[in-house]
């Protein structure tokens, strides 16, 4: 069975100091955080802000060949976590063809949120993911504070991001 999900906002993880987006269903009583790189939580944080970039960035890219070639993304469905990794796929339409691509959470989160489609998680995730150990609660970045965003965006550092490890 499928959870539909929204994106409530960007988190930072304050052991690994990775960003973290956190999903939520619509009656607040799910949420599923999952940890990404610096890239795509920018990436999701500019959209979420609304901040035009002067040149397409990679998910505005994807946004444009799929309108492009007139299709559409029906839905993103993140779809399983194996060894602290979150899988998803994008299912895609074109006239009467139906294609599911394989993708990663952020890119495919990145991308609804551009295109406005469904973002949907299996049920069979939110055990998983409540298995994974957390060291305490993440401290939000406040996204509606376009100053704290910025400073965020700008003192992370690729190299800070190690892949997510249980404590």
């Amino acid at each position: 069975m499928l959870v539909e999900m929204k994106v409530r906002g960007l988190a930072l993880d304050p052991v690994s100091n990775m960003p973290i987006i956190i999903l939520r269903d619509e009656e607040d009583k799910r949420s599923l955080p999952i940890w990404v790189g610096v890239f795509e939580a920018n990436a999701i944080a500019l959209e979420l802000e609304k901040i035009p970039s002067p040149r397409p960035m990679t998910h505005d890219l994807i946004k444009n060949i799929v309108e492009a070639i007139d299709a559409q993304v029906v839905k993103v469905v993140v779809t399983d976590l194996r060894e602290n990794t979150f899988f998803a796929v994008l299912h895609l339409r074109q006239g009467s063809a139906e294609y599911t691509v394989d993708s990663r959470p952020s890119d495919a989160i990145a991308l609804a949120l551009r295109v406005a489609a469904p973002i949907f998680v299996e049920e069979e995730v939110f055990p998983k993911a409540g298995k994974m150990e957390i060291a305490k609660e993440p401290e939000p970045v406040k996204t509606d504070d376009p100053e704290q965003l910025k400073e965020w965006l700008q003192n992370i550092k690729p190299e800070d991001f190690e892949k997510y490890n249980k404590a």
